[in-house]
């Protein structure tokens, strides 16, 4: 199949895929209540699997290897993507599909001593773990809360930022800044599967998800471990499933958020109103009221994650005012008195610790190999900033840039001065700066993070779009 003729399949595969999906999701909004009996049909249909493995293929860690030790270039240059896809669809009918072990990689956390487990998957598990996705996902965005951001479509951490500002802004003043202790090892199968039976009838697809959870880990040292608990972090339905878990926190708080004037008359009658932001595993509950409303809302999250086989890291829980200010997705949230006035604004700004971790990054990258081209060492650096600067552009950032300016041209003349020992401070401008002082090299240009203009992120609300209209 020629290379036109293949992206033309995939384009008719991308339609059919996504009319089916607004169907469904179409029918889970106006029931729900409604439980979808036949959903195997479309896990298998060709479409589906074709869409399914091209997303496989195009994610960066295709090139990564499950316990089997094909990779999605193997797939394409040996076996054929026509034979591999009609022998994973014919093994899903005829009921003889098993998913493999994932591969265990532990990985550092950023900013701590501590790793955490990453689990590979098998190319072929990857491709009926998307196909599962491309179907449940339109059925469960219907249930989920809009106070849920993470792993949704159209959905990201700005937005929960937004709406933790907003509403900081307007008398939720106490935070319970919450931490889940190994969520994705932890959850419980029992209570994920009957939250999963609220939709689906099918118990072809149930059986099927269920066979990735208990797939088993093949661990570093070779052993294999069964899993009894959790949905191995790294898998392509793994978020689906933890939002599905976690969605039960979600209703929870979305009974306590009442309509405007009911939410006036509690705090009339000193009682407080609570609203939960979520990305993920992580969480905040804003609270309008007292510290102690706040503090009383641990025992209820406790007893909510509890049925989930959940709970609480207490040493990395606690409540915080906004006037102290805390650190949520890579930001730090604090109000302020504006310099000049005596009115106090809460502002968002790069918390430290993502600051220092990008800190540690460029010094990683500079003290690299001398032997390195500088525009092999810029193309590095360059990839770095551009996707730091975008994501805290929205915010107070404009000194934090300039602050990385500074360190990202320390850095870099640190590392020539060491790869040109001899050389002096003028002929290092000359050869690699053009006569200036910002570093060159042929038409590759260091990114200048300074030069970032700042902007504001709005809260979007209900204003947030779903890739699937749910009217026709």
């Amino acid at each position: 199949m020629n290379t036109d003729e293949l992206e033309w399949v995939l384009m008719k595969a991308e339609r059919r895929v996504l009319e089916i999906q607004t169907k469904l999701h179409r029918w889970a909004m106006s029931d729900l209540h409604r439980r979808f009996d036949d959903l195997f049909n479309l896990v298998t249909d060709p479409a589906f699997l074709l869409i399914a493995w091209d997303r496989v293929r195009g994610n960066k860690g295709a090139r990564t290897a499950g316990v089997d030790g094909q990779t999605a270039y193997y797939v394409e240059s040996v076996r054929g993507v026509e034979e591999f896809l009609a022998e994973l669809r014919s093994d899903l009918k005829d009921r003889s599909f098993r998913p493999l072990p994932v591969r265990e990689r532990m990985i550092p956390k950023p900013g701590t001593a501590k790793r955490r487990r990453l689990g590979i998957p098998t190319v072929r598990d990857r491709v009926v773990q998307a196909s599962l996705k491309l179907v449940l996902e339109p059925l469960y965005e219907a249930d989920f809360h809009p106070c849920s951001y993470g792993f949704r479509p159209n959905r990201r951490a700005h937005d929960a930022v937004a709406e933790m500002r907003l509403l900081a802004s307007n008398s939720y003043e106490w935070v319970l800044e919450a931490d889940i202790a190994a969520c994705f090892d932890e959850i419980s199968h029992p209570a994920l599967m009957d939250r999963l039976r609220h939709r689906i009838g099918d118990k072809r697809v149930l059986a099927v998800v269920k066979a990735f959870l208990k797939a088993g880990i093949l661990g570093e040292t070779g052993d294999v471990r069964n899993t009894d608990t959790g949905t191995p972090q790294g898998g392509i339905l793994s978020p689906l499933l933890a939002n599905v878990a976690l969605s039960a926190l979600d209703e929870h708080f979305a009974a306590k958020w009442t309509d405007r004037v009911e939410r006036a008359k509690r705090r009339r009658h000193g009682l407080a109103n609570y609203r939960l932001i979520r990305y993920a595993d992580d969480f905040a509950i804003m609270v309008s009221g007292t510290r102690a409303h706040a503090e009383a809302m641990l025992g209820e999250v406790a007893e909510v994650l509890s049925g989930l086989g959940l709970r609480l890291a207490m040493d990395k829980t606690r409540v915080v005012h906004i006037d102290d200010g805390l650190d949520f997705l890579g930001w730090r949230i604090q109000r302020h008195r504006k310099r000049g006035t005596s009115k106090y604004y809460v502002y968002t700004y790069p918390a430290q610790k993502a600051v220092r971790s990008c800190v540690g990054k460029i010094k990683a990258i500079c003290w690299q190999d001398v032997n390195l081209s500088l525009e092999a060492l810029i193309k590095q650096l360059n990839s770095l900033l551009r996707g730091w600067t975008a994501y805290f552009r929205p915010g107070v950032s404009h000194r934090t840039f300039e602050f990385l300016r500074a360190v990202v041209w320390r850095q870099v003349f640190g590392w020539l001065r060491r790869k040109h020992r001899k050389t002096s401070w003028k002929e290092l401008r000359r050869r690699y700066c053009r006569g200036g002082w910002w570093p060159v090299d042929g038409e590759k240009k260091l990114f200048n993070p300074a030069a970032v203009r700042t902007t504001r992120y709005r809260y979007r609300g209900a204003a947030i779009p779903s890739p699937w209209p749910s009217t026709a």
